[in-house]
């Protein structure tokens, strides 16, 4: 079976994005979710990020 990348639908506050990308990478959606804020606040490109894989990441069917 292909490893993809799909939207969380059981772990996610906003989008998902965050709950996948730790199902996908096998860690804690916490460290994913502080990344994010460390990219957001230090570098400034996290939400950009955030919003581009929300829109472009597809749902996982059930």
């Amino acid at each position: 079976m292909e490893k993809r990348f799909y939207l969380s639908q059981t772990d996610k506050k906003i989008g998902g994005v965050c709950g996948g990308l730790a199902e996908y990478f096998g860690i804690d959606p916490l460290l994913v979710r502080i990344g994010f804020l460390f990219l957001t606040l230090g570098i400034g490109t996290g939400l950009l990020a955030y919003i581009l894989l929300w829109i472009l990441a597809p749902k996982k069917e059930a």
